[in-house]
């Protein structure tokens, strides 16, 4: 996140399973809580052997304190059922006891989990997530106590046959009351400030964007392991890492058993139909162990520049087989190209120039892990066309099923470790305890995420030293052992195949310098700058950057009866804010309504609020995709920037390029047009003219057809010209629009003989053997970008129902502007575009529900455009 304002500054899972103590974590008063002893390290790796501990889950709230142990639970409580591993809310939200609107404040009380089972003899209980201050009892007998959400436990237990589990989560702020220390500073965003005091995620404790949803409960699953079980597969854990020797990948892979280990193994390694195999050999009475050769591999690439090519591993134990990973070979480094301010990543030797967005919380109530939970986000990164996504430091480690996406589809993965803008000290022996945590916390994350490809940099935090040069602190103390030393030394011990990053935003005279290593920019955006200072600023790297207050489709702002941007405190408690600011993100979204478009926001809003919202959604498309075009240009001195944010976490015009609902939004519409593999883009280049950027990513040659047109009055051609570009594979050209005409003309306007002879230019890439089918690319240059600057297109539409699919085309007579479409029961694939004169647009109708209900539903909407007096409607034939 951002800190924009020096007197508001904004803070900036698999839980990994490695060496862990338990650690001592006092309750509210009057309950004290005995302190656990030490106990064994959690075994490394990942689960791919069943073990979870299976039983009925129920949850009882009580008040803080209300019980010391289980037996002074009331025998007649309510017990509600509770969904392992999950949260509080997501066991309140099964009972429909939640509101996401108005969210019970977690911390205030006690809640306890309970299931019952059987068993005899010992055994390892195993807890991979215990959100945040937690017990844990069994059979009355207090077994572990922890103050760490992001940390993996286990002890060793002695079952008596009927058993009995509880777990209690201590009620937080009470216990928080109790810390004091001495900070340098204290970051205004993050309520309360002693949260440094606890490792637990900030979501929840962020007012201004993120609402008080509280993690609370067994966020990552119960084991309960037997090393006498007759199932080989049980409670096994695979660690698998790779890397590269010349053109040949290397495997090697670690299973840990709870029980002995078998004498070996064979395993392989598969793509498509080719397998590679190799043994296992016992290297300790508990793990068996082995590398695996594969020759010539296939390299894993991000999306837009290849395949993500990855290997599935497989061990065979006697008769059955071992799902353990599935890796990808490549490599990843920092390219300063001969400039020590200059960052940027080289991905298998290839440059890349990285866009994307942060994710804040794919399931914010739950933080759930699954393949269901986190799919339809990835994939609609990936639709984007954004090639990284980052996990910040003010959010919470994802799970399994995160980094299992990212690696299928091609996403680099930015991790910031969850550590943002507080005060972790300058002497790590002072803070012994707060280090101790995070070297578990750090070394279990990198054990347990070694075989994800997409896991490109690893940052120590969000903004901690941001937040110290703005609060007016020493420049010596803006530095930290924690991202100097401690996190460093672990990541160069456990992957040394990533980038490191200190901290995010870091380097430069001031750590957020936008034109040195990495920065936080809001140049356009907050700081309300104009669309030059994209290039003025000389931006390197932006891990974070263009944040508006996002306006929602009709659609979700009509089922959440937000359709009026009025005096309705329902809208503006979604409009996001920094802490103490006196403005918020709605009125910097204004700032360039008025300044791009030359209209008068609050007079809109209430004589025109339809108007007002489409103007709304248009800028922000607009904003984006021209710095990035800027970003992304031939002769850019930036390598890379992601949006704040992918997602929203409640309805409303919030920072998500996607809404809550997961409909994207204009942004992200906008985005997709400039963030293709191949692509055009045209660059002001004052007195220079217009530039012509094409730009192909791809591993393969193109040959495509650059066709430029200058129109007037959005429908007569003032100027024309076409040329064919044979583009080697990544490989970039700059071609000057002036060399492209036999005769002087003035593109950008910026001679101003006489009146302007265009409104738009088109640039439009075409295969070049297919110039009159659906363009590759196309960029758009306006000389006056105001709201009523052109002519009314005079747009139509007609849908059509081919092979069970719908789809829609529409056509202008003249150029239309952002045109978007309003679908009573679909959503399209494209929206938010512009359309040049003559040209026709098929898009396909998608239904949310999938095509099962899809089957009943008729299309039928309206089409719009910003220079549109009134919309076209379209219905389906017959209805």
């Amino acid at each position: 996140m951002s800190a924009r304002d020096p007197a508001a500054l904004v803070p900036g899972q698999s839980a990994g399973i490695t060496s862990a103590t338990a650690a001592a974590a006092p309750a509210p008063a009057p309950a004290p809580v005995p302190t656990a002893s030490t106990e064994p390290a959690p075994t490394p790796g990942v689960a791919v052997g069943p073990c979870a501990l299976a039983g009925e889950w129920c949850w009882l709230e009580t008040l803080a304190g209300a019980a010391r142990a289980p037996s002074e639970l009331a025998p007649d409580a309510p017990w509600l059922p509770a969904p392992v591993p999950g949260t509080v809310a997501a066991a309140m939200r099964a009972a429909g006891r939640w509101d996401d609107s108005a969210p019970p404040p977690l911390h205030r009380h006690d809640y306890w989990y309970r299931v019952r089972f059987a068993g005899s003899g010992a055994r390892t209980l195993r807890c991979n997530g215990l959100a945040t201050l937690a017990e844990v009892w069994l059979n009355g007998v207090l077994v572990l106590t922890t103050r760490h959400m992001f940390a993996a436990h286990q002890v060793a237990v002695q079952l008596s046959g009927d058993n009995t589990l509880h777990l209690c989560f201590r009620a937080l702020h009470p216990w928080l009351r109790t810390q004091r220390g001495q900070v340098r500073w204290k970051p205004r965003m993050i309520v309360p400030p002693t949260l440094r005091a606890v490792r637990t995620t900030l979501l929840g404790h962020m007012p201004g964007w993120c609402p008080p949803v509280h993690a609370v409960g067994p966020w990552r699953g119960i084991e309960l392991l037997d090393p006498a079980s007759a199932d080989p597969l049980h409670g096994v854990r695979a660690e698998a890492s790779t890397r590269l020797d010349g053109t040949d990948g290397i495997i090697a892979l670690a299973l840990h058993f709870p029980g002995p280990a078998p004498a070996q193994a064979r395993w392989l390694a598969a793509h498509g139909d080719s397998e590679v195999w190799g043994s296992l050999a016992r290297t300790s009475e508990h793990v068996l162990a082995g590398t695996l050769r594969v020759p010539h591999a296939r390299l894993w690439w991000p999306h837009t520049h290849g395949e993500p090519a990855l290997y599935r591993v497989e061990a065979r134990l006697g008769t059955q087989a071992l799902h353990c990973a599935q890796v990808g070979f490549r490599t990843v480094a920092e390219d300063r190209d001969g400039e020590p301010c200059a960052f940027a990543l080289r991905v298998n030797g290839e440059r890349i120039f990285c866009r994307g967005a942060c994710v804040s919380s794919l399931d914010l109530p739950g933080l759930a892990d699954s393949d269901e939970a986190v799919g339809h986000w990835l994939r609609l990164a990936r639709d984007a066309g954004m090639n990284m996504v980052r996990v910040s430091g003010v959010t919470c480690y994802p799970g399994e099923a995160f980094y299992r996406g990212c690696d299928a589809l091609g996403l680099l993965v930015w991790q910031d470790f969850m550590f943002a803008n507080f005060d972790y000290g300058a002497d790590p022996q002072a803070s012994r305890g707060l280090m101790d945590d995070a070297a578990r916390e750090v070394g279990q994350w990198l054990q347990s995420t070694r075989a994800h490809p997409a896991i490109a940099v690893l940052c120590g935090g969000s903004e901690a030293e941001q937040q110290a040069a703005m609060l007016g602190t020493p420049r010596g103390d803006w530095r930290q052992p924690l991202f100097d030393e401690l996190i460093p030394g672990l990541v160069a011990r456990h992957r040394a195949d990533v980038v490191y990053v200190r901290n995010s935003p870091s380097e430069g005279a001031w750590p957020f310098q936008p034109d040195t290593g990495v920065t936080h920019y809001y140049g356009v955006g907050a700081y309300q700058r104009p669309l030059a200072d994209a290039r003025l600023a000389s931006v390197r790297f932006a891990s974070e950057c263009l944040a508006f207050a996002n306006v929602p489709c009709a659609r979700t702002l009509r089922e959440h009866g937000l359709t009026q941007p009025l005096h309705d405190p329902r809208w503006k408690a979604r409009v996001p804010r920094d802490a103490g600011a006196a403005w918020d993100f709605e009125d910097i979204r204004d700032f360039y309504l008025r300044a791009l478009y030359q209209v008068d926001p609050p007079r809109l809003r209430y004589e025109h609020p339809a108007r007002y919202l489409a103007l709304s959604r248009a800028v922000v498309a607009e904003l984006m995709a021209e710095v990035f075009s800027e970003w992304r240009r031939v002769g850019s001195t930036c390598a890379g920037g992601l949006v704040w944010q992918l997602q929203d976490l409640l309805p409303g015009a919030g920072w998500g390029i996607v809404d809550a609902c997961g409909r994207p939004k204009s942004p992200w519409h906008a985005l997709r047009t400039v963030w293709q593999p191949l692509q055009v883009l045209l660059t002001d280049e004052g007195l220079n003219g217009l530039h012509v950027h094409v730009i192909n990513e791809t591993a393969q040659p193109r040959t495509v057809r650059l066709a430029l047109r200058c129109l007037r009055d959005g429908e007569a051609v003032a100027a024309q010209a076409q040329q064919v570009l044979r583009l080697p594979p990544r490989a970039s050209c700059r071609i000057a629009a002036a060399a492209m005409l036999d005769q002087f003309f003035d593109f950008t306007y910026a001679y101003r003989f006489g009146p302007p002879a265009h409104d738009v230019v088109l640039a439009t890439l075409h295969a070049d053997d297919d110039s009159a089918g659906t363009p590759l690319s196309q960029a758009v240059y306006l000389p006056d970008r105001s709201a009523a600057a052109l002519a009314a297109p005079e747009l139509h539409g007609s849908v059509e129902c081919a092979q069970g699919q719908w789809w829609l085309s529409v056509g202008t007579r003249r150029f239309a502007r952002w045109v978007h479409i309003e679908d009573h029961a679909f959503l399209p694939e494209q929206d938010w575009f512009h359309l040049g004169p003559g040209e026709t647009r098929r898009i396909r109708l998608m239904h949310e529900s999938g095509p099962a209900a899809a089957a009943g539903a008729i299309p039928s909407g309206e089409i719009y455009a910003i220079n549109a007096d009134r919309p076209a409607s379209y219905d389906a034939p017959g209805a």
